[in-house]
C-alpha cells in the first residue's frame, strides 16, 4: 500500500500526550474526506510533514517525518531511551511548557463541566530539575531476559534500559545489579505470548528520606529446587552491592495477567517492608502498599489540602478513599476526630499500624467500599464538619458523590489525579448547595500528561 506525503499543524495533544491534527485526503471525488491524525512527540501549533498509509482508514495513528515549523518550547530530550520508551512522553518540551499544557487541560475539563475556569490557578511544578522524582519503578523483563520498560504504546516489546532519567539514581542501579544477575544465570524472562519463562518484573522501591530500598522480584517459579544456586547468589550479590536495600523479596506470580501480583512471597534478605516519611509521619510500605509516587510533590498536595480544609480540633473529619494514612495522619493531629474509609483491607491495616507508630490515637479506620462505608462511619460518628476524599482515576462515581452531598459536610477536599473525572464527579454536588472555590494543580508526574488537583468545596 503506497503512502502519502501530508503537511499538518497540530491542534492540541490529547490525554495520552501526543499531538493530534487533521489532513484532508483527496479521495477524487467531489467532497475530500477528513483524517485524523495522532502524532506522539509533538507541541500545539507545530507544523509537520507525514506519511500516511492505510486508505480505507479514518483515524491514524503516525510519527512526523519532519518538523517543519518547530514550536519555540520544543527542547532536545535528556534521555538516551526517549524515542522508544514509553516511560515518560513529553522530554521533547520545555518544563514551563508542560505546565501551562496542564494548567490549561484542568480549566478544560472544568469549563466543560459547567464551572468557571477563573477558579483554576497555575500548576504547581517541581522545584530544581523536573528528574529523579520517581520512589518507585516497575521494571519488565523481555522473553530475551533484558530488563527496561515497555515501548511507547506497544506492551509486548520491551526497551533495554541502561538508565531511567525520572527514576532514583540508586534505583536504576540497584536494578541493574538485578539484571546482572540473571544475566550471569542465563536466566529467561517471560514470554506473554506462550505464558513460559521465568522472570516477570523487578519492582524497586526507595524512601528519599530514609534511604531504604525495596527489591521485589516477580517470576513464574518459587525460588526453590534447580533455583536455590541462583537465589543464593541474588542474596549475596544485593548484600554486597547494594547497602540499601532493606527488604529483598521474590514474588511468585503464575497468573496470565501483565501485573506485579503474588500468589506466594519469600523474604530473602530483611524484611517484607520499607520505612518511609512524609509530613513527618514514619509510614510502612509493602510491595502493594499504595503511596505518592512523587514524595516532595506528595507533601505539597498534603499542606494544599490542610491549608484549603482549615481544620480545626473541635470538628469531626472522614477520610475517604484513605489509603495507608497519607492524608489521615497529618490531617488527625490538627482535628479532634478522624474516621478513614478504603476498601482496600491489608491498606487499612497499614493505616492502624501507621497511626499507632505515630501516636496518633484520635483515628477510626474501616475497610469497606466509599458507598457503604459513609453510611456506617455517619451511624456510628456523626456528620463531620470536613470530608476530604481522594480517589482512584476513575473517580469516585455519581452514588458516592451523592452520598457524600447528603451527610452536608461544611467543607469538601477533593484530591484528584484525573482531572475529567473530578470534574465530573463534582456536579454531583452542586443540587445539593455545594460551590466550587478553589482548584489547584499540581504537577507530581513531569514529562507526562498526567496532573494531579486538590479543590475546595463549601457548602452555602
Amino acid at each position: 500500500m503506497s503512502k502519502k506525503l501530508y503537511e499538518t499543524t497540530i491542534d492540541y495533544v490529547d490525554k495520552k500526550g501526543s499531538g493530534r491534527a487533521v489532513v484532508w485526503r483527496d479521495t477524487g471525488q467531489v467532497n475530500p474526506k477528513k483524517l485524523k491524525l495522532t502524532i506522539p512527540q509533538t507541541i500545539p501549533n507545530e507544523k509537520v510533514e507525514v506519511h500516511v498509509d492505510g486508505e480505507g482508514k479514518r483515524w491514524i495513528k503516525t510519527d512526523y517525518t519532519k518538523i517543519l515549523e518547530s514550536s519555540a518550547e520544543r527542547v532536545t530530550p535528556d534521555c538516551p531511551h526517549f524515542d522508544l520508551c514509553g516511560g515518560c512522553v513529553w522530554q521533547h518540551w520545555s518544563y514551563d511548557g508542560q505546565l501551562k499544557e496542564k494548567t490549561r487541560y484542568v480549566k478544560e475539563m472544568v469549563k466543560n463541566n459547567g464551572f468557571d475556569p477563573v477558579l483554576v490557578e497555575e500548576t504547581i511544578g517541581v522545584k530544581g530539575e523536573p528528574y529523579r522524582y520517581r520512589n518507585k519503578m516497575e521494571f519488565t523483563f523481555s522473553k530475551e531476559g533484558h530488563l527496561g520498560l515497555h515501548e511507547q504504546g506497544n506492551w509486548r516489546k520491551i526497551i533495554p534500559l541502561e538508565t531511567c532519567l525520572i527514576a532514583g539514581k540508586e534505583m536504576v542501579d540497584y536494578a541493574m545489579e538485578v539484571q546482572q544477575w540473571a544475566n550471569d544465570f542465563h536466566l529467561s524472562g517471560y514470554d506473554k505470548d506462550e505464558h513460559s519463562g521465568l522472570l516477570r518484573h523487578l519492582m524497586v522501591r526507595q524512601s528519599f528520606y530514609t534511604g531504604e530500598v525495596m527489591l521485589g522480584l516477580f517470576a513464574s517459579e518459587a525460588p526453590t529446587g534447580e533455583l536455590e544456586e541462583a537465589k543464593a547468589a541474588l542474596i549475596e550479590r544485593v548484600e554486597a552491592n547494594c547497602p540499601n536495600v532493606k527488604s529483598l523479596m521474590w514474588f511468585e506470580n503464575k497468573d496470565w495477567g501483565d501485573r506485579t501480583q503474588a500468589e506466594e512471597q519469600y523474604i530473602l534478605s530483611g524484611r517484607d517492608f520499607i520505612y518511609d516519611e512524609m509530613f513527618g509521619f514514619k509510614y510502612r510500605l509493602w510491595f502493594d502498599t499504595f503511596f505518592q509516587t512523587n514524595p516532595k510533590q506528595a507533601e505539597t498536595l498534603v499542606n494544599l489540602a490542610i491549608e484549603m480544609a482549615q481544620p480545626k480540633p473541635t470538628e469531626k473529619m472522614i477520610d475517604l478513599f484513605c489509603g495507608v494514612g497519607t492524608f489521615s495522619l497529618p490531617f488527625a493531629e490538627k482535628v479532634g476526630e478522624l474516621a478513614g474509609i478504603e476498601i482496600v483491607e491489608t491498606s487499612i491495616e497499614s493505616a492502624k499500624r501507621n497511626a499507632l507508630d505515630n501516636a496518633i490515637h484520635n483515628t477510626t479506620f474501616l475497610a469497606k467500599d466509599a458507598r457503604h462505608g459513609i453510611d456506617q462511619i455517619l451511624e456510628s460518628f456523626g456528620i463531620p464538619e470536613l470530608l476530604l476524599l481522594d480517589p482512584p482515576r476513575s473517580g469516585a462515581g455519581g452514588k458516592v458523590m451523592r452520598r457524600i452531598g447528603r451527610a452536608k459536610p461544611e467543607r469538601i477536599v477533593y484530591v484528584s489525579c484525573n482531572p475529567e473525572t473530578f470534574a465530573s464527579d463534582i456536579t454531583e454536588l452542586v443540587p445539593f448547595g455545594y460551590e466550587l472555590q478553589k482548584v489547584q494543580p499540581v504537577d507530581m508526574f513531569p514529562h507526562t500528561p498526567h496532573v494531579e488537583t486538590v479543590a475546595l468545596l463549601t457548602r452555602i
